[in-house]
């Protein structure tokens, strides 16, 4: 093609966009980076096609897709010297281009009603983990009355995925940890000649502090975001929907059996995680701080009141509903799609770890309340 595409001028100070040439499907290639190269510091008032030799759909798409990208109404620009056909081609282009409602423009908001809108959601949120915890003790409650409705297989299987899988990733964690925390109290303690209070601080930390709460955190990042994944699949697959069609309940089938399983298991955990821990801080206690086992152990029954391992043990299974309650919530309000299962799962574990940890800051001042 000999002439140029388009250009701008000025007729008696009205901007006027003029076309020349084919505006035809096989020209798109240099047509719209033409289009895209044409300064246009104001909108045209009129389109002037007196240059087109030919115009099909795609080249008058071509046309007012550009307007429209600059923010140019296309209904509002007159067509001047088009020939008939072109101008039936535009039109019938115009009519067809998806139609927009103006937005209005919002204004900024400020801190306070960001604030606002983050309060809201947080009490929402927390409203519908009430809600989901009423229907949870409801569905308990008729469970109680009517033993014969628990899953004994599901909740089998859920026990053996909670507890079982889950001892060595506890036992290990909870052994290094005691490791660690018997070095460092050990570093300090012979300074002072005290090797032997390293057996106190251990065992009553590891039972009363550090193995529910460790405990408690791999759990929650384990089989709390298992219930979120395996749930929420379940509803992206129609399984959830399919349940509700055979006439049970999901609450039934699905969080009950979980709930239970994990209330059994944290307490059985935890247990194996105290041993674990005094286990590994017995073994830096005899190479490093020159304690034997037989002290150790006999330190261990002289300086661990039992009430500490209780008031661990006593904290697993509020530790588990907690864990338990938010895993299914979050898996049963999963949407439609794969990324909100992710999305669930992700949530699924911070929520969980930020609520044991303030449950445990709770525990730990009504406990310090009664003198335990």
């Amino acid at each position: 093609m000999n002439g140029q595409w388009c250009w701008l001028d000025q007729a008696g100070g009205i901007s006027v966009l003029h076309l020349g040439g084919e505006w035809r499907l096989a020209n798109l290639d240099e047509i719209e980076p033409a289009l895209e190269g044409l300064p246009m510091p104001s909108a045209p008032a009129r389109i002037d096609g007196s240059g087109l030799t030919a115009m099909d759909t795609a080249g008058a798409l071509a046309l007012l897709s550009s307007l429209a990208a600059r923010q140019v109404d296309p209904g509002q620009r007159a067509l001047t010297n088009f020939d008939a056909r072109h101008a039936r081609i535009v039109e019938l282009v115009r009519e067809r281009l998806p139609r927009e409602p103006a937005q209005p423009r919002r204004k900024p908001s400020t801190w306070i009603a960001a604030l606002g809108r983050e309060v809201w959601q947080l009490g929402a949120h927390v409203l519908g983990f009430v809600a989901f915890l009423g229907r949870t003790l409801a569905e308990l409650g008729e469970t109680a009355l009517h033993p014969s409705r628990l899953r004994i297989r599901e909740l089998a299987a859920q026990f053996e995925h909670v507890c079982l899988y889950a001892i060595p990733v506890v036992a290990l964690v909870t052994f290094l940890i005691g490791i660690v925390v018997a070095y460092l109290l050990g570093l300090q303690a012979e300074q002072y000649g005290a090797n032997i209070f390293v057996v106190d601080g251990v065992a009553i930390g590891m039972t009363r502090e550090f193995s529910p709460i460790l405990v408690a955190t791999i759990i929650a990042g384990r089989s709390g975001a298992a219930f979120t994944a395996q749930i929420g699949t379940m509803i992206l697959t129609e399984e959830v929907d399919a349940i509700r069609t055979l006439g049970l309940s999901p609450m039934r089938v699905l969080v009950i059996p979980r709930l239970l399983a994990i209330m059994l298991a944290l307490p059985l955990l935890v247990f194996l995680g105290d041993v674990m821990g005094i286990l590994g801080a017995m073994v830096v206690a005899n190479s490093m701080l020159d304690i034997t086992p037989t002290t150790f152990l006999d330190r261990l029954h002289s300086a661990l009141p039992v009430k500490h391992v209780w008031i661990g043990l006593a904290k697993a299974p509020v530790f588990a509903a907690v864990i338990a309650i938010i895993g299914c919530r979050m898996g049963m309000t999963v949407s439609r799609d794969t990324r909100s299962i992710g999305i669930n799962t992700t949530s699924t574990v911070v929520q969980s770890i930020v609520a044991v940890i303030l449950l445990d800051a709770f525990f730990a001042i009504f406990f310090q309340e009664l003198g335990l």
